[in-house]
């Protein structure tokens, strides 16, 4: 049975963070392909479009671990992933009923997305990314017009990530040649525990976004995102980790998102903070999520902001309230759905 260790091993694990391992290079991939795509549509005057262009920007942010034709396979496959993502969303935006609506099918992203993250080794792991683009597009009321848009604008930032993550890994591997090419998009332990993983994170998903859109809180998809954090990893003493991680560097972010509402960035301005944050995320996710959502958190909600203006008090308390709902959820079905008699190792993030 998963056991939560004694309070200092904890404590410490909670603190840890890892090495370097070479984040410059991911944060300069994720801020090239983000920074590109926003400043093509603040000078043609479209800023409004720039939520289809970081979502599909988010494609840079996998392959860390792999070069050349793995990391090839694997962004382009997410390039697709995220793309259809965001237009699914925009697609159920057309609805008047989107708030509801958006709920199960946002689960069947995160449990569709779970299998395929664990058949094709997804770094980082996990729904979370596909269920955020689907999940904030769906929220957005839209005109069917706003289809095609997002279609080319995801998909055209999601092509330039794959094009800066090519640069990159051949710039890597012309420094590096005798650096070690990963070509396996295959879990060992795939068949172990990919079905039992797609369930937990179509049911946190689910769970989350019922409870959330049922109180009425305006964003509800944070808590299906939140909901799945934790489930990045198998065992209960890693989703408590991952979950206080959600948690903490949520709260720490929180306040530094109101400090930037308060000087209310706009045009070439927002998009160098933007920008900033996107690096700053990436130079810290692999080495402590905590961290690394000081960066995040602001983020998300100035995409968010920049999109529909919100009223800074009720940005960050629904940030809050709602990361809160998902990490309970996501945590209480990951213990409800344990292994009792076996160890399975935590997936790697």
């Amino acid at each position: 049975m998963d056991v939560v260790p004694d309070n200092p091993r904890f404590t410490d694990q909670l603190m840890r963070v890892g090495p370097h391992a070479g984040s410059h290079r991911v944060a300069a991939r994720a801020a090239l392909s983000v920074a590109v795509p926003l400043l093509v549509l603040w000078l043609i005057g479209h800023q409004e479009w720039s939520i289809y262009a970081a979502f599909g920007a988010f494609t840079s942010l996998f392959g860390r671990t792999h070069v050349h034709l793995s990391r090839l396979q694997m962004q382009s496959s997410l390039a697709l992933v995220l793309t259809s993502s965001v237009v699914a969303g925009v697609v159920v935006g057309l609805s008047d009923y989107r708030d509801w609506l958006a709920v199960p099918i946002a689960a069947l992203v995160a449990g569709v997305t779970s299998l395929l993250s664990d058949a094709q080794d997804w770094h980082p792991p996990g729904p979370l990314f596909p269920v955020f683009s689907f999940a904030a597009c769906a929220s957005l009321p839209s005109e069917p017009g706003d289809v095609t848009v997002a279609a080319l604008v995801a998909g055209g930032s999601a092509a330039f990530a794959v094009v800066v993550g090519g640069l990159g890994s051949a710039w890597r591997v012309h420094r590096r040649p005798d650096s070690a090419v990963r070509t396996s998009l295959r879990r060992v332990s795939f068949s172990l525990i990919a079905p039992r993983h797609a369930v937990r994170c179509t049911a946190s998903c689910l769970l989350a976004g019922s409870v959330a859109t049922g109180i009425g809180i305006g964003h509800p998809y944070w808590a299906m995102v939140s909901a799945v954090v934790p489930l990045t990893h198998r065992d209960v003493r890693g989703q408590l980790i991952r979950g206080a991680h959600r948690i903490v560097g949520t709260a720490a972010g929180l306040v530094l998102t109101a400090i930037l509402l308060a000087f209310d960035p706009a045009g070439f301005a927002l998009i160098l903070v933007i920008v900033a944050l996107q690096a700053g995320a990436e130079l810290w996710v692999g080495r402590n999520y905590a961290l690394a959502l000081i960066s995040i958190t602001p983020l998300a909600l100035l995409m968010t902001h920049l999109v529909v203006p919100t009223p800074a008090t009720i940005l960050l308390f629904d940030r809050g309230v709602e990361t809160l709902i998902g990490v309970v959820v996501g945590i209480g079905v990951g213990w409800l759905t344990r292994a009792p008699h076996r160890h399975v190792p935590a997936a790697s993030a």
